[in-house]
Order: C-alpha cells, then sequence, then structure tokens
C-alpha cells in the first residue's frame, strides 16, 4: 500500500480538514510519518504547476483551490464545502452585514453558533464582542475564498427574491 497515495485521498475525500493524530489512529501509521507524508504532498503541490493546494488551518489540513482558479470552477460546485444551515447562516451575514449574532440566532436558532464558529475558522467572518453579544462581518477572506465581490454573490443569492 503506498501510504503517501492514501493520505492523499484522505484529503480528496474529506469534507473537513485532517489531522495527524486522527489520520495516525484511521491507517494505523505512525503520527511522524503522517507529519512526513504531509509535508511531502504540500511541497510537492507548491512545486507544481496543480491547480489545488494544501493548507493547514487550527483544525488540521485540506486541500483547496488556489485562489487563481476559484473563480473559474466556481459555477461547477459553488459552496460544495459548507452545509446547507452553514450557507443560509452565511446568507443572512452577505444580506445584513455588519449584524448581530443574537440576530443571527433568532432567525436560525441555537444551531446558528456552531455555523458561526464553522464560518469563524474558515477565515471567512469576524466576530467581535458588542455588549452582550457580537457583531458579525465578512473578513477580506471571503472575497478570496469565493474568488467574486460581496456584491456579485449578493446578486447570485437574491436574484429571486423579490
Amino acid at each position: 500500500m503506498n501510504k503517501k497515495a492514501l493520505i492523499e485521498a484522505a484529503f480528496f475525500v474529506s469534507s473537513k480538514p485532517l489531522n495527524p493524530r486522527y489520520l495516525s489512529k484511521l491507517f494505523s501509521i505512525p503520527e511522524e510519518e503522517i507529519v512526513s507524508i504531509i509535508e511531502e504532498i504540500s511541497n510537492e503541490l507548491k512545486k507544481e504547476e496543480r491547480g489545488i493546494m494544501l493548507i493547514q488551518t487550527s483544525e488540521g489540513y485540506e486541500l483547496v483551490v488556489k485562489p487563481e482558479y476559484r473563480s473559474l470552477v466556481s459555477k461547477i460546485a459553488p459552496f460544495s464545502d459548507l452545509s446547507e444551515g452553514v450557507k443560509r447562516t452565511l446568507a443572512i451575514i452577505i444580506a445584513k452585514q455588519p449584524v448581530k449574532q443574537s440576530v443571527i440566532v433568532k432567525i436560525q436558532g441555537n444551531k446558528a453558533y456552531d455555523y458561526l464558529k464553522i464560518l469563524e475558522k474558515k477565515g471567512l467572518i469576524k466576530a467581535e464582542k458588542f455588549g452582550r453579544t457580537k457583531i458579525i462581518s465578512l473578513t477580506k477572506n471571503f472575497e478570496e475564498y469565493f474568488g467574486k465581490s460581496v456584491e456579485e454573490i449578493k446578486k447570485e443569492l437574491f436574484s429571486n427574491v423579490s
């Protein structure tokens, strides 16, 4: 079994970041070896002219489309890595930003807290303390992530709403 190919395949099919400890337990490969394989995969993707890259987040590593290709491929699978609840939360933020967290929770219920954490970990939103709540707004990374401006995304999301 090719361990590097196995780890690469795991990143490819995963909808969330994977960390070395988890991969080590899952595949019974020493964690140090997993870290070495991850570095090798990352370096290969950097050297080659590829449309994807391996990035490290606070939760682990994940394969993502390189920024320069995101806008070109976004029509194939827009928002594909976001659940329906997260998408609804993001739509509220896009429409109303800056918006109080309490407003989002009133609209979506308590699950909104989890959705906001996901969006914040992805670097798509920022939450700033405001009294007993938080003010939620989009980050600069939002437009890079989707390869479109906020205004373009607003038009796409709300074009059918009258």
